[in-house]
């Protein structure tokens, strides 16, 4: 049976909302990128006459090429082959430049699945949404120096680890745009030789600690955190009494959870140290999970308002902004469980920093060090939800 060609019409084309490749036939598809912004773009994929290698050009977005001048184009591309001409060697001058949002979603899409887990690729999208804003619709070899530091003056002294790494991923897509033919001359988010002359060096800057809540504010502000109803500040509530990293609690599985033993082991893979890490559940934080589990409809403990998936990575934030917490960050609350279990009780610094998933000591002690104290680390913890949960004297 002959393949099926010309499978889209325009005005279902339109109605796609889906991510991902969607085939008109003959090599033609509509490539339609995750995320709330949805990029679309027409590619032409084919194996490469001289060593069968499997290529794709782009053929324009779907808002300036018609479905009809797509075909056209992809046309065009299988007149080449047939000549024995690879498409890609001619189309890159006559190819529409990109914006640097549609560059963005498909650097996102191609090179999510080498990074370790959502959590990264979440990330990656949030800044270039978010911070990068003020270029996303700029053509990508219309964006200069100035437009850079556009972007990265605001935060760069007040969100110096955020507007690092925003810079380093804006010069990356930049990057990629130059590799596709779609930018010449020198990378305006470059370091060496460009930024570095007009920012100053981080070094130079605030240390850029995660801003902690006093330890004596803490039973107050949690009063107030467990009279909200939402899911995110559930969320919250269970990472500030386990110490986890906002990222490890917003990715909590049901599958990770030991309700008999009162044990959460957190993968490797979603570890920063890259090791399983296990975390003795004190009551409250058991209460939590009962009160989530009539709400479950997927994996996730604490899913967010798409069905089967986990809160957003800046929910935890938003739940402290509505709170009216000007003094401390998600983060910090970790610091603060660092800073109670060496000032007010009589633990020793080793729980602590296992708690924290901390590595600690030097390499020999490390290779001594194979248990993770699990069932001495539970007093710790129960203490822990005790004084974040117990009233302070009026």
């Amino acid at each position: 049976m002959a393949r099926q060609i010309q499978r889209l019409s325009a005005r279902g084309a339109a109605a796609l909302k889906a991510p991902g490749m969607h085939a008109d036939g003959q090599g033609l598809y509509l490539r339609i990128s995750e995320g709330k912004r949805g990029g679309r773009r027409w590619v032409f994929l084919y194996r490469r006459p001289l060593d069968g290698k499997r290529c794709e050009i782009g053929l324009g977005g779907f808002a300036t090429v018609t479905l009809a001048h797509a075909r056209t184009k992809a046309a065009a591309a299988r007149s080449q082959l047939a000549d024995g001409i690879d498409p890609q060697a001619t189309t890159a001058e006559d190819e529409p430049v990109p914006t640097f949002g549609e560059v963005a979603d498909a650097h996102i899409v191609g090179m999510q699945s080498s990074w370790r887990n959502a959590k990264h690729r979440a990330q990656w999208r949030m800044t270039l949404d978010v911070y990068a804003k003020a270029i996303r619709e700029m053509r990508v070899d219309e964006i200069s120096t100035v437009d850079v530091l556009a972007v990265l003056q605001p935060i760069w002294e007040t969100k110096p680890e955020t507007a690092s790494r925003l810079r380093g991923r804006i010069e990356t897509i930049l990057d990629a745009a130059k590799v596709k033919g779609h930018r010449t001359g020198e990378n305006p988010a470059a370091w060496r030789g460009n930024l570095k002359l007009v920012l100053p060096a981080r070094t130079k800057l605030s240390r850029g600690h995660h801003a902690a809540m006093e330890i004596d504010a803490l039973p107050q502000f949690f009063a107030d955190l467990r009279s909200r109803e939402a899911v995110a500040a559930r969320c919250l509530e269970f990472a500030i009494l386990t110490a986890a990293r906002s990222g490890e609690a917003l990715g909590a599985r049901w599958e990770e959870i030991d309700l008999h033993e009162k044990v959460w082991t957190v993968p490797a893979g979603r570890m920063k140290a890259s090791r399983p890490h296990q975390i003795p559940l004190p009551a409250r934080a058991m209460e939590i999970l009962n009160e989530m589990m009539p709400l479950r409809q997927g994996e996730y403990v604490f899913g967010g308002h798409r069905r089967r998936q986990p809160l957003s990575s800046m929910a935890l934030e938003m739940v402290l902004r509505r709170m009216k917490v000007q003094n401390a960050t998600v983060h910090g609350f970790r610091s603060t469980f660092r800073d109670w279990a060496g000032n007010r009780t009589n633990f020793p610094r080793e729980l602590a920093e296992h708690a924290l998933a901390h590595t600690f000591g030097d390499k020999a002690e490390q290779a001594y060090r194979r248990g993770d104290a699990l069932e001495r680390r539970r007093p710790v913890m129960e203490a822990w939800s005790m004084f974040c949960t117990t009233p302070a004297p009026a």
